[in-house]
């Protein structure tokens, strides 16, 4: 059985620990690894999106960063309990046609007994930037 350490339940320290993987996954931009984090049966809404399991996932991912370029993610944790993680995000992109944007939310985690997230709930605003206003 594949585990992905650390496991539930989290502390301060293993909560900040899983964030913090979360981000280094998602800015390495690779579909693939970062679905190696989700159960097979994860469940997901992203926005007005709803996937379900790994496969969905990848491709999920890999039509997000190719639509948005020069991606980067921050993620900080917000709340923990057991096996369940909050975190607020921003990202930057811009799209083909060149125009930046922050994009801001919440997610709310919940993983296995193995440590790999079975659900995934985002909340996401996005605002239009200017190049200059990039923080990221």
């Amino acid at each position: 059985m594949e585990q992905k350490y650390p496991l539930p339940p989290f502390t301060a320290i293993t909560a900040a620990q899983k964030v913090q993987m979360a981000e280094d996954g998602w800015n390495s931009k690779n579909a693939e690894k970062v679905s190696m984090a989700y159960s097979e049966d994860t469940e997901w809404r992203n926005r007005n999106q709803f996937i379900n399991g790994r496969e969905e996932v990848i491709q999920f991912l890999k039509e997000k960063w190719s639509n948005e370029l020069d991606y980067k993610l921050k993620k900080s944790l917000w709340a923990f309990t057991g096996n369940k993680i909050a975190v607020r995000f921003e990202f930057e992109y811009h799209d083909k046609k060149g125009q930046w944007f922050r994009s801001y939310g919440n997610e709310n985690w919940e993983f296995d007994h193995n440590g790999l997230m079975k659900k995934r709930f985002a909340s996401i605003n996005d605002l239009e930037i200017n190049e200059r206003d990039r923080r990221l």
